[in-house]
């Protein structure tokens, strides 16, 4: 493969631009302030789910095709159709959008200008939105050459100061080494990052194919590189802000703020440009990732309408709906969200973890199958629940499951299904590894 660092260095910026949206700006610091002496350990649990399983994500599909759907090759067509639908909506134009745009109003732009309207925030930030979305094969230029380096450079900035001028040591922690790294695993599932990898892949490997690399294992190895680039930057970024968390001195309380926290941790560091500095950052993390969510959207209604309704289309149709949305609040958008994200994270988290570790060796399509079903059926233990159906019974029954206090009781029932269903298939399951 011919240098090309530059591309690869392009693509990484991009990467991590797509995925760093204002929860992961506002989580880190949440997550050392709980931890305070053990945020060490917080980190790790972070990292685990806001990092390593967003790249494997985006790695499984590179693995297979050119988008998420793809994956239905190796699965069920129609099944992955569908999961990809719920997936696009609830990552587009009825949570993930509309949150950037809420998230831009109210930290990014209240404090800086309190008498600005929600509904003329709304207007411009998603009318930037689609004149930068309209144009799918720049985005990633766009985001990669300009957005991004400005980001990290602000975010650096700040973590830089708040390092060296810290107001003093990690504040004592009552979490033991395990319940740290339980904090910052269940944290990392609010960044949507695994759902967005799988959608944000289309995205990358358009570009990757369009600059000539036209292979499977060229786009794989892109990936790689490029989502290293994009994973470092991640660490630093996330590590910097977990740090300055736990060295905040912020009280805790029951009802404690992340936004207040950040703004906290802003003004303290930098004085009265703190609040400048985030409301700049908030402004590009949201943005960026409000752009790639928008051509990600778009694109995938086009191709699922057959070119029914075109992608200059379904950006107009997407800008529309999340400002509309978007005027709600944050909070009333993180409240409607809560159920549907805690419905279809295991499922797309337990799929591309068994294509990407048993993909080369389990070819039957029924063990896949039986892993999504079985962690849909676990995963609908939570909405019933929330809805009160069969309360008792539901509740007694997903707490007798292994890992339910860190979300994660899809894991062994899935995990079983998959190994059960593989031994019994007798479609190739098992093949010989080339």
């Amino acid at each position: 493969m011919r240098n090309n660092n530059g591309a690869i260095i392009t693509l990484g910026f991009a990467l991590f631009a797509m995925f760093f949206g204002a929860g992961n700006l506002i989580l880190p610091p949440f997550i050392g302030l709980k931890s305070g002496t053990e945020w060490f350990y917080a980190i790790v649990g972070f990292i685990t789910t806001g990092i390593i399983a967003p790249l494997i994500s985006l790695i499984a599909v590179v693995q297979i095709g050119h988008n998420f759907t793809d994956i239905g090759k190796r699965v069920n067509k129609n099944m992955i159709t569908i999961l990809a639908f719920i997936i696009i909506w609830l990552i587009g134009p009825l949570i993930g959008i509309p949150r950037t745009g809420a998230t831009t109003f109210e930290i990014g732009l209240q404090p800086v200008f309190p008498g600005l309207s929600p509904i003329i925030s709304a207007v411009i930030f998603f009318a930037v939105t689609g004149f930068l979305a309209i144009s799918p094969s720049k985005i990633v230029d766009i985001i990669g050459k300009y957005l991004t380096p400005v980001l990290i450079l602000l975010l650096l900035i700040l973590i830089a100061v708040g390092i060296v001028y810290s107001p003093g040591a990690p504040a004592s922690s009552a979490l033991s080494h395990g319940e740290s790294f339980a904090l910052g695993f269940h944290e990392g599932y609010q960044t949507m990052d695994v759902l967005s990898a799988v959608i944000f892949a289309g995205i990358i490997i358009t570009t990757i194919t369009e600059k000539g690399f036209t292979q499977v294992n060229q786009r794989v190895k892109m990936t790689i590189m490029a989502g290293l680039i994009a994973a470092f930057c991640l660490l630093v970024i996330y590590g910097g802000l977990v740090y300055l968390g736990a060295t905040s001195g912020y009280p805790v309380t029951d009802d404690l703020s992340r936004t207040k926290l950040l703004l906290h941790i802003s003004n303290s560091v930098l004085g009265k440009y703190g609040t400048y500095i985030i409301s700049v950052a908030i402004a590009l993390a949201c943005l960026t990732t409000a752009i790639a969510l928008t051509s990600a959207f778009a694109s995938f209604m086009e191709k699922i309408t057959n070119g029914k309704f075109g992608y200059k289309v379904n950006v107009i149709f997407c800008c529309v709906l999340a400002a509309i949305l978007s005027v709600k609040g944050v909070d009333e958008i993180i409240n409607y969200a809560g159920i549907l994200l805690g419905f279809v994270y295991p499922v797309v988290f337990a799929l591309v973890m068994y294509l990407v570790f048993f993909g080369k060796i389990v070819k039957s399509k029924a063990p896949y199958v039986a892993a999504v079903i079985i962690s849909t059926l676990v995963s609908s233990l939570t909405v019933f629940q929330y809805y009160g159906i069969a309360k008792n019974f539901i509740t007694s029954l997903k707490e007798s499951l292994p890992l339910v206090q860190h979300n994660m009781e899809w894991v062994l029932p899935s995990f079983l299904a998959f190994i059960i269903t593989a031994i019994f298939s007798k479609n190739n399951t098992f093949a010989t590894q080339e």
